[in-house]
């Protein structure tokens, strides 16, 4: 299980520098760079680095990213922090869920979310419960296999049909509770402010970041 050691044990602080997010998404690259940018962190991507996608073979969002922050800190020789993040409907009991990117494969290879999303609608319409939520798990990992681990969660519902081209992945389908506008619609910096990243973020960086600048 990611985190800081023994119960009581302080969190492991992470020195200003390069820092890998061990992720292919270039969504992601632009969300975490900025929230790191302030605590004197410069990210690079595992994509940039070349490092390979490890499977993610864990049941849990925390398993999952911290599979990716190990494999591409022990790879790069530097810090790594990895996100594993994903849309759950409560009408399907919670599913995508961990899939949450599976539902979007195409046989061919890549991945496509507008179909994902109809998915979702086609299977959760006839259930009255509207309720979804998003999930972010961060680990942050060390070469020597220190992890650090927090998760954050947005509740809202989902709509259908999508609607904006801003975020990525389910963000069009996803409107946050006491919202109007889907993770799509959002201004980026609003979307930032509220997000499960954000709040994953939050608590991670209370923890282990340097002080903002």
């Amino acid at each position: 299980m990611p985190g800081g050691g023994a119960a009581g044990a302080p969190h492991r602080r992470l020195a200003p520098g390069r820092l890998v997010l061990a992720s292919h998404n270039a969504g992601k690259l632009r969300e975490v760079a900025a929230l790191v940018a302030p605590h004197g962190l410069q990210v690079v991507s595992a994509g940039e680095l070349g490092l390979p996608e490890p499977a993610e073979t864990e049941d849990s969002f925390l398993g999952n990213a911290a599979i990716k922050a190990l494999a591409a800190a022990r790879a790069s020789g530097l810090p790594a922090l990895a996100d594993d993040s994903g849309f759950s409907v409560a009408a399907l009991g919670g599913d995508p869920g961990v899939r949450t990117a599976d539902w979007a494969e195409q046989p061919g290879g890549g991945r496509d979310y507008a179909m994902a999303m109809a998915k979702v609608a086609a299977l959760a319409a006839p259930q009255a419960d509207r309720r979804a939520w998003f999930t972010c798990a961060l680990v942050l990992a060390w070469p020597d296999g220190h992890t650090e681990g927090f998760e954050g969660r947005v509740e809202g519902h989902w709509v259908q049909p999508p609607r904006g081209d801003r975020g990525f992945g389910y963000d069009p389908m996803f409107v946050p509770e006491g919202g109007d506008e889907t993770f799509g619609e959002m201004d980026p910096a609003a979307k930032h402010r509220i997000s499960h990243r954000a709040r994953a973020f939050a608590l991670l960086a209370a923890a282990c970041l340097p002080p903002a600048g």
